[in-house]
């Protein structure tokens, strides 16, 4: 068995001296080693670099890339991505048969020669001059290391693996320095090591450990010596000798290994026999790679990390730096997904709709007070088949959602009221709330807004006549109502307070100051209206939304990860307010079906214009959620429709929507505490159906002109100890087509 020794050969000086002194025969010996003999011969004045002295003396070595573990808050695996699966071992967990097949089929001289083996060029380049091709070549394992090194520094940049592959004059000569270096700075030990752990063995495998999980399903360490050889064999061209495609082939290019390992005495003639007659037997392990691998139905939430990390500036100023860390990988990435949340999710997606009905749905649960994503899910899963899709509808388009978000119908109106709230008006406040109405002239944060198209809005159903309070209004969704609340105390207050909700529309921009968006006109995503609910559970304070708790890399050091910021939106008392409105909402409102039996809970349904799409958004005081079903497109009209294999006449948001989100909660919520709401007194009128039937009638349309039965600016309320607004109507607004949601198509 050949000596080894683990040091470098000859020096730098000699190195060069002898290197520069073989170059000096007209290029050829370079262009013996890789190149055919007949087209090298000019290469002397061709690719050259103007010295070997100029050549920058430090090899710049990146980290290897490797695969990123995706977790849950738990610890449990939800996905593993990577642009290049490898996993980095030492040289002591790589089976000594791999060691030894590589060494001997890729240079046999390895650890007798520096990084330049001058025998193997002349012999090479003897063999490709008689072939007329290049019959061999004559790198060195250190030479091929250093290639490695350029085609992992060019990433997935095809014209820069180009450059690093490039058979060159020059790049030769930059190869051969490097190796040199690379010989004098590491050893052979670690430069096998490198080795083994840098080169592609096919199939997506990088390093030989993530080669001996694909193709065996074990670790490297523990490799047998046919195993062993197949893999060595593979590298020199890992599509030719591809076992999984080409048994044949690739067992053909084994026992050459075997023969070579036998030749030089690592093995013994009998175990090189032995190891030949041995069939090759696989136990392939497919590649697990990407979002689209991810377990109980995360793979949306995990392409929200991806695209978190690829955004924020914590983790790179540019978005180049961050995606060159991204794609190196390496990464073990802990999530805020509650693993029980998360699965309730799914469990509760499944039963009430199908991936295959024409509408979909989304879900998506937020902590209140940390504002850590519990769950996100949808009824079509991550995916390119049939009725799959890549597209997150939870989130925003910039994070991967659909193009504009999806008009939120009634569940805007809480956010109203908090405004109103905040602005003095008490939880009884009372409006004359018409069936129908033009939308008002409300004053923006600029100007007036005007309506120029007289368009109406009406409630849902025609008995819905005032005048209403508040309570009544939240809990029957009452349309004109919210429509004079907004001319009341103006649109300015309504966009502050949606500003500190963080409430933005699904393409980022900022909600537009239009009486239509008191009734849901505008898209939004459910993990916006899920985090903007959330500040209500947590008594007014909002927490911007966030999905990972800690990053660290291979070597063990940490990264910075987005935190969450936390601040007062309103008042404790006014998020009280709205709890106790709320509670009504699924205490003998709109949302008894979505009610939960165990704790207290509030939220709100909405439906949209022509019922294209349906929200129930509600929340305990420790969990916040949203949902929403309809088309993607907006092109499906949610009547006499079946969905989830229950027929539907028409479709509510407390119809479809709400039994989703209580099913979600209950079981996300199983064995946490239920602690209860601040909740204040807010008295009951009377009943809009026990009042008299000429009071709230004959509404004139000038502001304070009272009607038949109505009330002068001055006069006192019907209603003892409740606030009543004059009739509030006046001015027009082009933006909301019967009161519910713009025209157009929303959709990814």
């Amino acid at each position: 068995m050949p000596k080894k020794r683990s040091g470098g050969g000859l020096s730098t000086t000699q190195q060069a001296a002898k290197f520069l002194g073989v170059a000096a025969l007209s290029g050829v010996v370079l262009a013996g080693i890789a190149l055919p003999a007949a087209g090298a011969l000019g290469l002397a004045t061709k690719g050259t670099v103007e010295g070997f002295d100029e050549i920058p003396a430090n090899l710049k070595t990146p980290p290897l890339s490797q695969r990123t573990t995706i977790l849950d808050s738990k610890g449990g695996t939800i996905a593993t991505v990577y642009s290049r699966d490898r996993t980095v071992v030492p040289l002591k967990n790589i089976s000594p048969y791999m060691q030894k097949a590589i060494v001997a089929i890729e240079d046999a001289r390895f650890y007798e020669h520096g990084a330049v083996d001058l025998k193997g060029i002349l012999r090479a380049l003897n063999r490709n001059v008689q072939s007329g091709g290049t019959a061999e070549g004559a790198s060195t394992l250190t030479q091929q290391y250093v290639k490695n090194v350029f085609v992992e520094e060019a990433g997935d940049d095809p014209d820069k693996v180009a450059q690093a592959t490039q058979q060159t004059m020059g790049r030769k000569v930059q190869e051969l320095k490097y190796a040199i270096q690379v010989e004098e700075e590491l050893g052979k030990k670690k430069i096998l090591e490198n080795y083994l752990n840098i080169t592609f063995f096919g199939q997506q495998a990088y390093g030989v450990e993530a080669a001996s999980q694909r193709y065996f399903s074990k670790s490297a360490k523990d490799l047998t010596l046919e195993e062993s050889a197949l893999l060595a064999g593979v590298v020199q061209s890992p599509s030719r000798y591809d076992p999984v495609n080409d048994t044949a082939e690739a067992t053909k290019r084994r026992n050459m290994v075997l023969q070579r390992m036998a030749d030089v005495g690592d093995i013994s003639r009998a175990q090189a026999d032995k190891a030949k007659a041995t069939p090759i037997k696989l136990r392939v392990k497919k590649p697990k790679n990407g979002c689209i691998t991810a377990v109980s139905g995360a793979g949306f939430f995990c392409d929200y990390v991806r695209h978190v990390f690829l955004t924020d500036p914590v983790f790179g100023k540019s978005k180049e730096d961050r995606a060159k860390i991204w794609n190196r990988g390496g990464l073990t990435i802990r999530t805020t997904l509650d693993p029980q949340s998360q699965q309730s999710v799914q469990a509760s997606i499944k039963s009430h709709v199908y991936k295959s009905d024409k509408v979909a749905t989304a879900v998506t649960l937020v902590q209140p007070g940390t504002g850590k994503i519990m769950g996100m899910g949808q009824s079509k899963p991550y995916g390119f088949g049939n009725n799959e899709t890549q597209y997150n509808y939870s989130v925003d388009k910039a994070m991967g959602g659909s193009n504009y978000g999806f008009p939120t119908g009634s569940t805007f109106k809480p956010f109203v009221a908090a405004a109103a709230i905040a602005q003095g008006k008490p939880a009884t406040q009372v409006y004359s709330s018409p069936y129908e109405m033009p939308y008002p002239t409300v004053q923006t944060c600029d100007k007036p807004y005007v309506n120029l198209n007289g368009e109406r809005v009406p409630n849902e159903n025609e008995s819905e006549r005032g005048p209403y309070a508040l309570k009544e209004a939240m809990a029957k969704s009452v349309n004109t109502y919210f429509i004079q609340m907004v001319e009341d105390i103006g649109l300015c207050p309504v966009a502050k307070m949606t500003d500190k909700l963080g409430v933005v529309q699904g393409n980022g921009e900022k909600l537009p100051q239009s009486p239509a968006i008191a009734l849901g006109s505008k898209g939004l995503s459910p993990l916006t209206m899920a985090s903007a609910y959330a500040a209500f559970a947590n008594r007014g304070t909002y927490c911007t939304p966030i999905a990972m708790e800690s990053v660290s890399k291979a070597d063990g050091t940490t990264l910075p990860v987005p935190k969450t910021t936390c601040s007062q939106a309103m008042s404790p008392t006014t998020a009280d307010t709205i709890n106790t409105l709320l509670r009504g909402v699924v205490d003998s409102g709109t949302g008894q079906e979505a009610g939960l039996q165990s704790r207290d809970n509030a939220g709100k349904t909405g439906t949209t214009d022509a019922r294209k799409n349906a929200w129930f958004v509600g929340y305990t005081p420790n969990m916040s959620g949203a949902v929403w079903v309809g088309s993607p497109s907006q092109s499906v009209e949610m009547e006499r429709i079946t969905i989830g294999g229950v027929y539907q006449d028409k479709v509510y948001g407390g119809q479809v929507p709400g039994p989703i989100w209580r099913d979600a909660m209950t079981g996300a919520l199983n064995g946490v505490p239920a602690p209860a709401f601040n909740t204040v007194d807010i008295p009951d009128p009377p009943k809009s159906d026990e009042r008299d039937k000429d009071k709230g009638k004959g509404h004139g349309r000038d502001r304070g002109r009272p009607g038949a039965g109505g009330k002068k600016p001055g006069d006192k309320s019907p209603f003892p100890g409740i606030s009543i607004s004059p009739d509030l109507i006046g001015g027009n607004n082009g933006d909301g087509h019967r009161g519910r949601t713009t025209g157009g198509t929303q959709g990814p």
